[in-house]
């Protein structure tokens, strides 16, 4: 049986996020260069992606620091389990790609790790703008290195 899936544009301080998902699930959430809403939430939408929205507003407003909103993750075992080890790195902290390769009992599948990462479709509820270079320098990030800079100051201040 075929999914219906709904997308709609989020307005966020990082710039218009666009959401994915099913009455049941979220399957992507990622970074646009939209200069403008194109797909707005209304009626037509599921609850499921309504929650989304509420819960990306709290996020943004400090208030929440864990997602509970239900999400579908489509990749190989391995990059499953990179991006679940992701969502252990606590709010307002970072990790980086070798402390995830430990996590996922692959020590030395840190590249590998870092290319999981980079296929993460589901950005900032799964927090892989946490992961940052051993050195203590940000790396790359698909949305730009200036959203991964806002998101993790952000959750740093608000950490407090």
């Amino acid at each position: 049986m075929k999914k219906t899936f709904y997308t709609f544009d989020y307005d966020s301080p990082v710039g218009i996020l666009e959401i994915s998902g099913t009455p049941e699930a979220i399957y992507e959430l990622n970074f646009t260069e939209k200069k403008q809403l194109e797909n707005k939430l209304d009626e037509t939408h599921p609850a499921m992606l309504h929650e989304c929205s509420s819960q990306l507003d709290e996020y943004f407003q400090g208030k929440r620091r864990n997602f509970s909103i239900p999400y579908n993750l489509e990749g190989t075992d391995f990059q499953k389990k990179v991006w679940n080890a992701l969502t252990e790195i606590p709010y307002g902290k970072t990790g980086s790609y070798r402390d995830i390769a430990i996590a996922v009992n692959s020590e030395k599948a840190v590249r590998a790790v870092g290319s999981a990462n980079g296929k993460n479709k589901i950005s900032i509820i799964i927090p892989c703008h946490r992961i940052i270079g051993s050195n203590g320098k940000l790396t790359g990030y698909g949305g730009g290195l200036w959203r991964k800079e806002w998101l993790l100051k952000h959750e740093q201040e608000k950490a407090v």
